[in-house]
């Protein structure tokens, strides 16, 4: 006891043992296998246990194994070291400091291990939250300092990281993108007929209703593309996908079964599939995004400019801000992926692509999406059957393209969800989705000129929708309850070869019948068990549909076509001039130095313009925003978001906009439909 008493502050606090007295390295270990402990529960646990159920994230960015186990080493080793050095530094100023600063490192990581904690067990969010876990982490650190009990129990807890590892590498779903094992899927048999060329798009995020007009039909007037594609296949009105994620979506799409198990889109883990089916008899040509379905023997996937361990840092920074912050967030790594243009890609000098003359400046074909350019490239006839396919990312947020391909920047945190933010959600991904409908003209248009479109089999469908219903918004479990019309039913068109004449098929079609229907117009036999039936069979008696949040967890569906949402009719506002107003208060605009200089020739538009009002300006208020005197976009104001905004209007018609300098002018509506004009900062 005496000796307890002889020994240093720092060595009786924190758990030390007084036999280190005299043996400093033996306490600076204990401290690192401390710190280590909780940053493991921090950052690494946390982190490795989103991305391990994320393999689409490494596929999207073709990370190769070797970036990925640099990426695992950075996580699990390199926060630990940043928070030891730290501390290891501070020892030059005494023993006294260093238990003090090591003291303080706890408490500091125990105040972020209750914030995530508290977000998950607690309804507290934002300053709130923040205060608690600062408290928790204040006694955290005094029982730290005062009893040796909690640094033994960090000390043993150590073993975390490499635990959490292990799982990321041996246990995860994203262990077979890491260490893929060889799996060679069955060959289809050939059959007795012909075998047709076969053009293949998935698109992704893409609700039926936000294609139909108030007719029920294909809305000409806003996708004349889509409505052209109608007018020459069979569209399959009652088609549903099989879930809202992607990773299971596809896959199920292309084996013909519903999802079974949480594994990686890769072809490891389905080895038996459409390109396996079809690759011993034609060549495949696959254009793939957060799927390897396309085995190295059937097909090479192309490089993604979006690639490198660089990447995967800034991204895993990205979900890490996520992952700890003291608001909810849904963690999702897809939420960042987008289809990178031409011009950034560098295929400035590819094949080139004819211009479609509607688009407004000649330059924005460096705006089409790079792998569509090279999808496009491709169509071409071949003496041996060839698959063409592409999962494009289109209209799949983030939102920032306009109709005519003109691009526009967007903070990151906008919100999805709440009054008013809904609407101009749904209004950017209706903007999207008229580029999209461009895109499917170019394709239609190449495969006129090549001779491809009476020769091939022409199938155009999504993986899943998306709700835009208040309070539901988004692809999870409760937007398939209170919106399953948006989330789950999907446009499927296919054209036969030789086919000229559109018509409408509402069987209850499930997207488990897209391989079963390619095998049959391709007269290919499929070797192994499928769950969806041919369309060339009798339709399904009942009218149930199977929906899959998580793989094996079937929920079951009910209804038929859904009715139509078309888009809201515009402000009678829109397009008038309202010339000189009286003043009327105060706005600030966020990105108003972009409307110094405009130019329209690079596809650059400031078309999204947000910011914010004094707290005077009530909910509910209208604003009209103007561009070069014509308002084009009515909004409401809203309660602030968490980055302070209280309003962010789309501006979706870029002949609003000229080169140079542009006039931006913000009117506040009065109920009787005056306008006065709010100075601007």
């Amino acid at each position: 006891m005496a000796e307890d008493t002889l020994a240093p502050p720092e060595l009786r606090s924190a758990g030390a043992d007084p036999a280190r007295v005299g043996r400093p390295w033996r306490a600076e270990a204990g401290r690192l296998l401390e710190v280590a402990a909780l940053v493991g529960l921090v950052v690494t646990q946390p982190l490795l246990d989103v991305l391990g159920r994320s393999p689409d994230f490494f596929l999207f960015h073709r990370a190769a194994p070797a970036d990925i186990l640099l990426l695992v080493a950075l996580i699990a080793g390199a926060p630990t070291v940043a928070v030891a050095l730290v501390g290891a530094l501070s020892r030059a100023a005494g023993r006294t400091a260093r238990a003090a600063v090591h003291t303080l490192l706890v408490g500091l990581l125990l105040a972020a291990l209750a914030v995530q904690v508290g977000r998950h067990l607690t309804p507290l969010r934002g300053v709130p939250l923040l205060l608690v876990a600062g408290v928790a982490g204040a006694a955290g650190a005094a029982a730290h300092r005062r009893w040796r009990v909690p640094g033994r129990v960090l000390r043993v807890a150590a073993i975390g990281p490499p635990v959490f590892v292990g799982l990321f590498l041996f246990a995860s779903p994203a262990s077979a993108v890491v260490l893929p094992r060889a799996h060679t899927g069955a060959a289809g048999v050939a059959g007795a007929g012909a075998h047709p060329p076969v053009v293949m798009i998935v698109l992704d995020e893409l609700p039926l209703v936000s294609l139909l007009g108030p007719d029920g039909r294909i809305d000409a007037a806003r996708y004349p593309h889509f409505a052209e594609l109608a007018a020459g296949s069979t569209w399959y009105r009652n088609a549903t996908g099989v879930s809202g994620w992607t990773p299971y979506a596809l896959p199920a799409m292309l084996t013909g079964r519903y999802p079974a198990k949480p594994v990686a889109p890769h072809y490891s883990q389905y080895p038996d599939n459409l390109f396996t089916a079809l690759g011993g008899l034609y060549d495949i040509r696959a254009q793939e995004s957060i799927t390897r379905l396309c085995p190295p023997s059937r097909c090479e996937q192309p490089a993604s400019p979006e690639q490198g361990l660089g990447v995967l840092v800034r991204e895993s920074g990205r979900l890490l801000r996520q992952v700890t912050a003291p608001v909810d967030s849904r963690v999702d790594p897809e939420d960042s992926y987008r289809e990178v243009s031409r011009a950034e890609a560098g295929l400035d000098a590819a094949e080139p692509v004819p211009a479609d003359p509607k688009f407004r400046w000649d330059t924005l074909d460096d705006n089409q999406p790079a792998r569509f350019t090279e999808f496009l490239s491709g169509l071409r006839p071949s003496s041996r059957p060839t698959l063409h396919f592409l999962h494009l990312l289109m209209p799949h947020s983030p939102w920032v393209w306009l109709p005519s391909g003109a691009h526009y920047a967007a903070p990151e945190d906008l919100p999805n969800d709440g009054a008013g933010w809904v609407d101009l959600a749904r209004q950017r991904h209706l903007a999207q989705l008229g580029y999209t409908d461009r895109l499917i003209g170019e394709t239609l248009r190449t495969l006129r000129t090549t001779g491809l479109y009476d020769k091939a089999l022409i199938l155009v469908t999504a993986d899943h929708g998306v709700s835009f219903t208040r309070d539901w918004q988004g692809r999870g479990m409760d937007a398939i309850v209170h919106a399953a019309d948006q989330v789950a039913w999907v446009p499927m068109f296919v054209k036969a070869p030789g086919q000229r004449a559109g018509r409408v098929d509402d069987r209850n079609w499930q997207h488990v019948d897209l391989l079963p229907t390619i095998a049959d117009e391709t007269h290919v036999q499929v070797p192994w068990r499928m769950d969806g039936r041919s369309a060339r069979e009798a339709p399904r008696t009942g009218g149930d549909k199977l929906f899959y949040d998580r793989p094996g967890q079937p929920t079951t569906i009910t209804g038929g076509v859904p009715a139509a949402r078309p888009a809201p009719a515009p402000d009678p506002l829109i397009g008038t001039r309202p010339g000189d107003r009286p003043a009327g208060g105060t706005a600030t605009v966020a990105n108003l130095a972009a409307f110094r200089a405009v130019d329209p020739a690079h596809g650059e538009l400031p078309a999204l313009v947000w910011g914010t009002l004094p707290a005077s300006v009530p909910d509910g208020t209208k604003l009209a925003v103007a561009v070069n005197g014509t308002i084009g976009a009515v909004v409401p104001v809203v309660a602030a978001d968490r980055g302070g905004r209280r309003f962010a209007a789309l501006l979706p018609d870029d002949r609003l906009f000229a080169a140079g300098a542009n006039r931006l002018d913000l009117y506040r509506v009065a109920a009787d439909g005056t306008l006065r004009r709010l100075a601007l900062s």
